[in-house]
């Protein structure tokens, strides 16, 4: 084999580069004719479908451009049905929202419902012709005509609704509404309309007309905690929906558009106006005659009358949302969907709470202009003994226990001082009380004066506001943001305890400025006498099905306490909030015999007044405010909420042992000079002294007179033998109308009720 010279491996390597090359080059060049050639011929081709002039404007451009926006439209569309499409990715959907509940108190007595009945279903054929009708009149008059939208409907609602300024029609069918009920909520935005748009078609796939209507019959909400046509029927006629008369077919229809609103045992004339109006409806779809709906309108529906009946309807709504979830926690093999749950109320308390809100509302609600009022009662496991969610029920189904997010003020104030003693401080550990800025913001006292040297134990009871901001910079010391740094240590505690709502970082936040909700709240205050162990708020005890078999207990299954700081921490900061109650801003929570701590809160422009507080056996948050955050009269967390917590927890304790907080000792009768004394902290404001209007005068001569008159008669006719008892034997009662009607209209602003 001879050799080969380098020079020779060049040439060789340059010829193929070359021929590479020009290979290369042939093929683009013979390609680029190729395409030529093609296109030439494509375009003689199309040349003769070319429409020229008037045509291509009529016709071609407009095809064109609804092809190309149609292309794009089902692009968004898709990406808008995705959200809604995910809300059936459960094989199980239909079953998703069925539960049935019955709900008993801690002692095992029956106190409401929540669900479908499904014991109770009954096929659609067996429905009232007359019922079927006025659904159909007043929900969906081309329910059976439409594919799920009905677009003609939709249309005229928009323009009536557009010309009377406001909501007077509604535009969702009956498959929209049904829609929502199973996969989504009640928020009005833009995003649950679309979902509920593209789940409204995705039934209508999926189901007949008549399955639809069943569901929708089955599963509405009818206002009393009721599910289902035939369970207000039930609840409101005491009757089976397949006895119910043209009367009462009307008023169940009419509860549709807003159960609340129309109930029949809260409103009885409202609810009776709606009923003409469907009865109306009846009649202009052509379903029935005037002649016919006449019987009806002269003999309106009368519903049974359970004004008497006081169920814990705040507490069960929230009650049965936690059994939805507990139920998704369940294996997916379980069918069960008829369950008896055992729940921690301790009805007796929630009467007591119930009625210390009501009375303090009438009584001084008017004058500290403070509409609403929420509060929750926990145990130390944290079992919610007791839960109002608002003054009415009836008037309004919000529950600001659970889902309304206050400002807590100073409530917020002991996260920061346990923060503290956890860092090292003390509590006799001392700190200024004097000015101090974070950036261009300097938190001010009540008062707007400063305590010069304080210990922790002072400032809190005094509930001082510059400390807990000077204790947040400490916290972060050797930070390169001190104040964030320590923050950020606060939030961090805050959320061993249990405080779950969003904490977002501004230099107020040490003084209670972000917002929290009134049950995690309160159950977050357990840590204190429960020796630093945190706990989960609940309700449900205990689960059995229809049948009775067990399938969830609380003690065996539910979360357990959680040791979060240390008991020695969880006895100062008792020891320390003792002190708020017995000498400072909460003197109105004192209760006789039992020892008590907790912190008071009020925020700027008395828009909240808190009072959270605990015993050895209870813990307990009241909030007080309006719903529009409107300011109160300078309502404070040592008035009414104070007043309020003293109340409920005098009420919980009765019959139970007493136990101690650790770190807070057997408290001592309070002197008449000590419960005399008037506060001058940020959270106390008595309330305004008696003062008698000049009419109050003139309407109290008036009822002394005719007590007087009242008087004589009364010893004229006492002599005269009777077998009734003597009128003054029955008190107030047996006074004559006209002094009840006068003694009525004399009104004296609240005077500060002492304990």
């Amino acid at each position: 084999m001879r050799n080969i010279l380098p020079s020779d491996w060049k040439k060789r390597i340059r010829h193929f580069l070359l021929d590479f090359d020009a290979r290369v080059d042939s093929t683009l060049f013979s390609s680029a004719v190729g395409a030529r050639e093609l296109y030439e011929r494509f375009s003689t081709y199309m040349d003769r479908f070319y429409v020229g002039r008037w045509k291509r404007w009529v016709f071609i451009e407009p095809l064109s451009e609804a092809a190309t926006l149609g292309l794009g439209g089902l692009i968004v569309l898709l990406a808008l049905a995705q959200p809604a499409f995910r809300e059936t990715a459960d094989e199980d959907w239909l079953k998703k929202s069925d539960l049935a509940v019955t709900f008993l108190d801690r002692y095992g007595n029956p106190i409401g419902s929540r669900g479908i009945k499904h014991n109770d279903s009954i096929p659609l054929e067996e429905f009232p012709d007359n019922l079927i009708k006025a659904t159909l009149a007043t929900e969906d008059r081309r329910f059976y005509d439409h594919f799920g939208i009905d677009v003609g409907g939709t249309f005229r609602a928009l323009v009536t609704n557009a010309q009377a300024g406001g909501v007077r029609q509604g535009g969702s069918s009956i498959t929209q509404q049904l829609a929502k009920n199973l996969f989504l909520s009640n928020e009005r935005t833009i995003e649950r309309k679309i979902n509920e748009a593209f789940l409204a078609i995705w039934l209508e796939t999926r189901l007949t007309k008549n399955e639809i209507l069943k569901l929708y019959l089955d599963r509405a909400y009818m206002g009393g905690g009721t599910f289902g046509v035939d369970g207000a029927a039930h609840f409101y006629f005491n009757k089976s929906v397949r006895d119910v008369n043209l009367a009462e077919a009307a008023m169940l229809a009419g509860l549709f558009k807003a159960p609340t609103k129309y109930a029949p045992h809260i409103n009885l004339p409202a609810a009776r106006a709606r009923a003409n109006q469907v009865l109306d409806n009846m009649v202009d779809a052509g379903f029935m005659t005037e002649g016919q709906v006449f019987g009806a309108r002269r003999n309106p529906a009368t519903a049974v009358d359970r004004r008497d009946e006081n169920s814990p309807n705040y507490y069960l709504d929230w009650a049965f949302d936690e059994m939805r979830k507990l139920v998704d926690t369940f294996p997916r093999s379980y069918t069960e969907r008829v369950f008896v749950v055992r729940t921690a109320i301790d009805m007796n308390v929630q009467h007591a709470a119930e009625e210390a809100i009501e009375n303090q509302l009438r009584q001084f609600g008017r004058d500290y202009h403070a509409t609403q009022a929420a509060t929750v009662v926990a145990d130390l496991d944290g079992g919610v003994r007791a839960m109002v969610g608002g003054r009415d029920y009836g008037a309004s189904q919000f529950n600001r226990a659970t889902d309304a997010m206050r400002q807590p003020g100073s409530s917020f104030k002991p996260y920061v001082y346990t923060t503290a003693l956890l860092n090292g401080f003390k509590p006799t550990s001392t700190i200024v009380d004097g000015p101090v800025c974070i950036g261009n913001w300097c938190p001010q006292n009540y008062g707007h004066s400063y305590s010069g040297t304080v210990t922790l134990t002072q400032a809190l009871t005094r509930s001082i506001n510059v400390v807990p901001v000077k204790l947040s910079i400490a916290l972060g010391k050797g930070e390169k943001n001190p104040a964030r740094a320590g923050r950020a240590k606060i939030v961090a505690v805050a959320r061993k305890f249990g405080i779950v709502t969003p904490l977002p970082d501004t230099p107020s936040l040490p003084i209670g400025a972000d917002e929290v909700n009134v049950l995690e709240h309160a159950v977050a205050y357990v840590a204190f006498p429960n020796k630093g162990r945190a706990v989960t708020p609940h309700a449900v005890l205990e689960v059995r099905t229809g049948a009775g078999d067990s399938v969830w207990r609380y003690d065996r299954d539910g979360p357990k306490p959680r040791q979060i700081i240390p008991p020695s921490i969880a006895a100062d900061m008792a020891g320390m909030m003792s002190h708020v109650v017995s000498e400072g801003t909460a003197r109105r929570a004192i209760l006789d015999g039992i020892p008590a701590a907790g912190k008071t809160g009020t925020t700027n422009a008395y828009r909240d007044a808190w009072f959270v507080g605990y015993t050895g056996n209870f813990v307990c948050g009241v909030w007080y405010g309006n719903d529009d955050y409107s300011p109160t009269n300078r309502l404070t967390g040592g008035a009414l909420p104070a007043q309020t917590w003293h109340d409920i927890m005098t009420a919980a304790h009765r019959g139970v042992e007493i136990k101690d907080i650790p770190g807070v000792s057997a408290p001592a009768k309070p002197t008449a000079a000590a419960a005399a004394k008037a506060t001058s902290d940020d959270d106390a404001n008595p309330a305004p002294p008696p003062i008698l209007t000049k009419r109050g005068a003139e309407i109290l001569v008036r009822v002394e007179k005719l007590l007087d008159e009242a008087g004589k008669t009364i010893g004229k006719t006492s002599a005269a033998p009777t077998d009734t008892p003597h009128p003054a034997s029955s008190g107030a009662a047996a006074l004559p109308e006209n002094v009840a009607a006068a003694a009525s209209g004399v009104r004296t602003t609240p005077a500060p009720r002492k304990n």
